[in-house]
């Protein structure tokens, strides 16, 4: 039985940052993937990560990320890379998270830096979560398992109770290895499809 609906932001609620990274690379002459590979080498440990969990400071993050992109062979100015992660909003997952909210219990979870890199645009969603763990407050960052454990704990269910709502594959790994119902985002109409078979009610 679902008691709880969690839905992560870029990529779910808002459009994926990866075609800003891809144009961006194009823009600066810099490999295909050159911007995620940079995040999936070290993965705990690299800049991004360290951002993500509030272990460094902002210029501090742009020395290490600018650093660890000459070392693996190219250049760019993190300020503007992390400004490639304010998409667009989905307007049908708003609507599917309020629907959400209506019957049942709802979670925000993110990656994300203090500084805000919503940029304020996403406040007016607050009202439709019941909880919001961002990992520069919380300290961890997905796909770490205590991040989906601090849900479940301020939600007051168990694993097996939630969905969960991600586009990367390696965040939804270790929920469902909780026991979560969990939902790959890759096209939102197909996504919002197979919530709607999870909680059993229209969600558009």
């Amino acid at each position: 039985m679902i008691r709880a609906a969690l839905f992560d932001v870029g990529g779910v609620i808002t459009t994926s940052p990866f075609e800003s990274f891809a144009r961006y690379e194009r823009e600066r002459g810099l490999p295909e993937g050159f911007i995620r590979k940079l995040n999936s080498t070290n993965p705990d440990t690299n800049a991004w990560a360290q951002l993500e969990r509030d272990a460094v400071s902002f210029d501090r993050f742009c020395q290490l990320f600018e650093a660890e992109a000459r070392t693996a062979g190219g250049e760019l100015k993190a300020r503007e890379v992390l400004e490639c992660l304010a998409g667009d909003v989905r307007p049908e997952m708003i609507e599917a998270v309020r629907r959400c909210h209506e019957r049942l219990k709802t979670a925000m979870l993110t990656n994300n830096w203090r500084a805000e890199d919503e940029g304020g645009r996403l406040d007016m969603l607050l009202p439709l979560f019941d909880v919001v763990i961002e990992s520069s407050k919380a300290g961890v960052r997905k796909p770490d398992p205590r991040f989906y454990e601090m849900a479940c704990e301020q939600l007051g269910i168990e694993p097996a109770e939630a969905v969960f709502l991600d586009d990367l594959g390696v965040n939804l790994k270790p929920a469902r290895a909780m026991g979560m119902t969990t939902i790959k985002v890759t096209d939102p109409g197909q996504a919002l499809g197979e919530l709607e078979d999870a909680v059993g009610f229209p969600v558009r």
